[in-house]
């Protein structure tokens, strides 16, 4: 876009950020925006035809990168639990890898998780657990297609388990944890959970 344009759509992308951070999508003014912005309410409208998809502007390139990023880490952890079973489930940190990501990323998660009441992302992390129970289901059947045992368990309480440890990796968001803190509450998660999820495969 023109160099004007391209710095309006900036200072538009900073305001609508500062904007919706303070006061959550559904309270969030466009005309605070647009006059923090230094542009007219119309003028908003030249570069986001409404105020959702001016939100989803903010976070949808980093949930795009997040998800071949999961995609991968997850064909690396199939091909490594082909080789060597079980145990590849519990070889990498996986709180810790994705804690990093989130505060390399910390506005836009801070956007997602605590601010997007009323948008098509609201629920987003119930679509998180949604995407780590489809995940895990495949480690599983990897393992029983390579002779491994896995006891057979309630389909409903292994929902419940991986809602539970997804949301135990969104808390730190919701309660303002510094870098630091999430990154060792990233370590306490691992802990906690390898030790149900190995019980859960059979290894304990």
């Amino acid at each position: 876009m023109p160099k004007p344009k391209a710095e309006s759509h900036e200072r538009i992308i900073s305001a609508a950020t500062k904007e919706f951070l303070t006061y959550g999508f559904e309270d969030a003014s466009l005309r605070r925006i647009a006059a923090n912005a230094g542009i007219t309410v119309s003028g908003l409208y030249k570069h986001f035809p409404n105020k959702e998809e001016m939100f989803a502007a903010l976070v949808q390139p980093m949930l795009d990168d997040f998800l071949q990023l999961y995609r991968q880490k997850e064909q690396e952890e199939n091909e490594a639990i082909e080789k060597i079973g079980s145990a590849a489930a519990f070889l990498n940190d996986d709180a810790v890898y994705v804690m990093q990501y989130i505060y390399d990323h910390i506005s836009e998660f801070k956007l997602l998780v605590c601010c997007s009441q009323g948008t098509r992302y609201e629920d987003y992390s119930h679509k998180l657990a949604e995407m780590e129970e489809e995940s895990s289901l495949k480690y599983i059947e990897a393992l029983r297609r390579r002779g491994d045992h896995v006891p057979e368990f309630d389909r409903k309480e292994f929902h419940l388990l991986v809602s539970s440890n997804v949301e135990a990796v969104l808390q730190p968001i919701r309660h303002d944890f510094t870098r630091e803190e999430a990154m060792h509450y990233a370590q306490t998660i691992n802990t906690f959970f390898s030790k149900g999820w190995k019980w859960l495969c059979g290894m304990e």
